[in-house]
C-alpha cells in the first residue's frame, strides 16, 4: 500500500522561497502521475504540476518559471521546489500519485507568504 508524508510547509515572505517535500513508501514503479495539488480557503482545488509517466514535467500556467518538481529515487521523495512566491500562492499543499491501484494522497503541508 501506497503511503505519502508532505512536509517542508512554513511562513515565509513574498519573494522567499521554500522546498516542499513528499515521501512515498509502497510500490510506485510504474506510476502514471505524480505531483502536487494545492488548496486555498475560498478556492477550487488547484494542480500546480506533476512528474508524468514519461519523465517529463508539467506546470500551471500560475507557477511556470517559478516552481520546479523534482525527484531523488534514493530518498523516495518528490520536491515541489516554489521560489519567488507570491501572496497568492498561499495554501494547503498535497502531493499525489496515481498507480494502477488508484490514486493516493499525502496529508498536506501549509504555505503562507506574507506580503
Amino acid at each position: 500500500q501506497v503511503h505519502l508524508v508532505d512536509s517542508g510547509g512554513g511562513l515565509v515572505q513574498a519573494g522567499g522561497s521554500l522546498r516542499l517535500a513528499c515521501t512515498h513508501s509502497g510500490n510506485i514503479f510504474g506510476f502514471y502521475d505524480m505531483g502536487w495539488y494545492r488548496l486555498a480557503p475560498g478556492k477550487e482545488r488547484e494542480r500546480i504540476g506533476a512528474l508524468t509517466s514519461g519523465g517529463g514535467t508539467d506546470y500551471t500556467e500560475a507557477v511556470k518559471g517559478r516552481f520546479t518538481i523534482s525527484r531523488d529515487n534514493a530518498r523516495n521523495t518528490v520536491y515541489l521546489q516554489m521560489n519567488s512566491l507570491k501572496p497568492e500562492d498561499t495554501a494547503r499543499y498535497f502531493c499525489y500519485v496515481v498507480t494502477s491501484n488508484g490514486t493516493c494522497w499525502g496529508q498536506g503541508t501549509q504555505v503562507t507568504v506574507s506580503s
